[in-house]
């Protein structure tokens, strides 16, 4: 008599709402935070102190909208899809770089023109293109998740390749870090053999030492993470302005609105900067707890790929989650000077409707997996296989 094989039970209930709560809290601090960084820029730049307020409401609305969509639609769409929404990525970044597309800001040329539509970021959505594309690469047939081959190291480091030099010429090295780790990250935990992820990581890593090397401001940004007081007005003003941000908030902060550092002291401080505010504003207890919010986001993201009904919705999960911790790590590690600054927003909490839209899509189709949890008992995904 043959012993019963075990059948995976889905249960196609209700989302993660813990998790839509958590999300829904970093975004109503990220519109109080913009209001608060933006209302004097705002007057002073287009005599309407809810400009910047406005505008990022819009894009929350509109990243509402994906939400609910990626949140209604089966997320094994995507793998089905995953060539077109690969090919889209990469078409959007060679438009950025073309003239009459591309838009130039700051000196960097990573906004898509297209007629009276609003300038959009196509490398934020990028992110969860290569998330969706690793995730079907890695789980198909004869990859390490669906308990096969060796997962083919040459080809998935021309992909990447291909994608973070189109990136790397707007310039972007903050995006191009995050979509590294975390397709690292997704590899690794995909089953790949630990040599191929140590020359993973080796190459990425020279690649990274010739990038700084290579350009005079990522040098600056280097020496000013190493000692940012030995130039104090010029290469070390924007660190040294984000430290007195945060020093000057105390253990519960100067209030609502009576940031000093906002009015013309830390460029982007709506954008990349932003943490330093609500540290200022609402000092070290207000910063914890949007530390915790994110931390809180992680965990109820790991327990969804825990519960995954298969190894393309747990990949898919794993480089959400990745994605949204690393870009978060970066950002608050480079405002606290635990690591080299890089111009990267706070997930749902930055100005910027790209980012914000992207990461409520991406929240939408981690809600999508979540509803659809396995009963049956799963281990580490490095140890599963495709059911």
């Amino acid at each position: 008599m043959n012993a019963a094989v075990p059948r995976l039970t889905i249960q196609r209930g209700s989302p993660d709402y813990l998790l839509l709560a958590l999300v829904a809290g970093l975004i109503l601090i990220g519109l109080q935070a913009v209001y608060s960084a933006t209302f004097a820029l705002a007057y002073t730049e287009y005599d309407n102190v809810f400009y910047f307020l406005l505008r990022q409401g819009l894009w929350a609305t509109i990243g509402a909208l994906l939400l609910v969509f990626c949140l209604w639609l089966d997320y094994r769409i995507w793998k089905l899809l995953s060539p077109l929404v690969v090919l889209m990525a990469v078409v959007t970044l060679v438009l950025v770089l073309l003239p009459g597309f591309g838009s130039t800001q700051y000196g960097a040329t990573r906004w898509l023109k297209l007629g009276p539509l609003p300038p959009t970021q196509p490398s934020e959505f990028v992110k969860l293109a290569v998330v969706i594309g690793l995730a079907a690469w890695l789980s198909g047939p004869g990859r390490p998740a669906a308990g096969g081959g060796k997962g083919g190291l040459v080809p998935l480091a021309l992909f990447l390749g291909i994608v973070t030099a189109l990136i790397m010429k707007q310039p972007d090295l903050g995006t191009t870090l995050v979509i590294l780790m975390t397709a690292a990250t997704m590899y690794f935990l995909a089953g790949a053999e630990l040599r191929s992820i140590l020359a993973l990581v080796a190459s990425g890593l020279a690649g990274g030492a010739v990038l700084v090397m290579g350009a005079a401001y990522r040098m600056e940004r280097w020496q000013s993470f190493l000692d940012p007081w030995q130039d104090p007005a010029g290469i070390g003003f924007h660190i040294i302005q984000l430290l007195v941000a945060l020093g000057s908030g105390g253990l519960f902060g100067l209030g609502i609105g009576a940031s000093r550092q906002k009015f013309f002291y830390i460029p982007g401080a709506h954008t990349d900067g932003i943490f330093a505010i609500i540290g200022e504003e609402l000092g070290f207890v207000g910063v914890l707890v949007v530390v915790c919010l994110f931390a809180a986001v992680v965990y109820r993201g790991a327990l969804v790929v825990k519960r995954s009904p298969d190894a393309f919705g747990a990949l898919l999960a794993t480089g959400i989650i990745c994605w949204i911790a690393y870009q978060t790590l970066i950002n608050i590690g480079g405002i606290t000077r635990s690591v080299p600054l890089t111009g990267i927003p706070l997930p749902f909490i930055s100005y910027g409707g790209s980012s914000l839209a992207a990461t409520m899509a991406a929240v939408g189709i981690l809600l999508n997996i979540s509803r659809q949890a396995s009963t049956s008992p799963t281990g580490p995904l490095r140890e599963r296989g495709e059911p």
